[in-house]
């Protein structure tokens, strides 16, 4: 059963609607230097192909800010600028054509610095997302909760954005600690309208920080709040678009492509599964994703669950000791294949489905 989602204002950024009941984006961020147009470029591409709806770049000088026009024209999805301690630079980047900034209360915060942002947004028509995080917040409480003074300083910086007659917003609370985040996240959801973009910072490494974030999205996710996700991994960003997919469609809220099913393999198994598993993904590739959205395959290695598994499967195959398995479709078992040609014979049968 889907989750019901907490809905939210919807905000346009670029083509892309978010919050109210549309699909639940996924964001990246660049890891180049913006200012290097072409290295960028060819990173967002890699990001686009991989599924990235949104797209983040660091804008930390005068010549990032001026390359976004270059990047825009080549880019197919919409670009925000993240901008830290200079407030020209949001300017600057709305002048080129951005299609979102981000803001961080901890370091834009005079009043009129940002009643300048803000008058250029309101003219261009995008939106702002107050990005809070714990590891830049200023007056803190100490008798305060990390997570209370998080919502404190989003909540303040948005009255000020809301008194300047600016209510395009996208808001954010994000914190390397797991408890804190949700903590967070789930207060700030019941007291503001405006859609919220979930994610866990400075989580370390691919599989750590792919774990951490999946239980902080996961729980969020699965109690409605939140309305575009950004997973922050310390690795290549295409790995994050990726973690962020997975997350997604195991909570049913989207579907990129088939689901696979496989075993974690044991000493029953008399197939090298591991293998057959990645090069029936790397396969699978190469076929239409989103026209089998919602194939169910089971890939298993031996005939204690395997069968089982393959029947309540769209389709799958049940392997035996012999090396060969068993094809199933939708419960009925229609032949035997061999481990050796199995994935050829599966990806047959996947774009027969189509």
């Amino acid at each position: 059963m889907k989750p019901e989602r907490n809905k939210k204002k919807v905000i346009k950024i670029g083509n892309v609607l978010i919050g109210g009941n549309n699909p639940i984006a996924i964001q990246a961020m660049t890891k180049t230097r913006t200012s290097n147009v072409r290295a960028t470029l060819k990173q967002i591409k890699r990001l686009e192909d991989r599924g990235a709806e949104i797209v983040r770049l660091a804008v930390n000088d005068l010549a990032a800010a001026k390359a976004i026009r270059r990047i825009k024209k080549d880019a197919r999805v919409p670009l925000v600028a993240d901008i830290h301690f200079d407030w020209r630079l949001a300017v600057e980047a709305i002048k080129n054509g951005i299609d979102k900034i981000r803001l961080n209360p901890a370091n834009i915060a005079k009043k009129d610095q940002i009643k300048e942002i803000v008058k250029y947004a309101h003219a261009a028509k995008i939106p702002i997302r107050i990005g809070v995080n714990s590891g830049s917040l200023k007056n803190l409480n100490k008798n305060k909760s990390l997570a209370d003074n998080m919502v404190k300083n989003a909540l303040d910086y948005i009255k000020l954005i809301e008194d300047l007659g600016f209510d395009n917003l996208v808001i954010s609370l994000k914190a390397a600690d797991i408890f804190e985040t949700i903590q967070a996240y789930r207060k700030i959801s019941t007291l503001t309208n405006y859609p919220l973009h979930l994610g866990l910072t400075a989580t370390g490494l691919s599989t750590q920080g792919a774990i951490k974030s999946a239980i902080v999205l996961g729980i969020l996710l699965s109690e409605g709040i939140g309305d575009t996700i950004r997973v922050s991994l310390t690795t290549g960003p295409e790995e994050e678009v990726m973690v962020a997919k997975y997350i997604l469609q195991a909570l049913g809220l989207r579907k990129f492509g088939p689901e696979v099913i496989s075993c974690p393999t044991c000493g029953r198994c008399a197939i090298n599964l591991v293998k057959i598993v990645r090069n029936f993904e790397s396969k699978l590739s190469t076929v239409n994703h989103q026209s089998l959205a919602n194939i169910k395959i089971a890939l298993m290695g031996c005939s204690v669950n395997g069968p089982g598994e393959a029947k309540q499967a769209d389709m799958g195959i049940a392997f035996e000791k012999q090396g060969t398995g068993i094809f199933f479709k939708k419960g009925r078992p229609l032949y035997k294949v061999s481990a050796s040609n199995c994935i050829d014979q599966l990806i047959k049968e996947v774009g027969s489905s189509r």
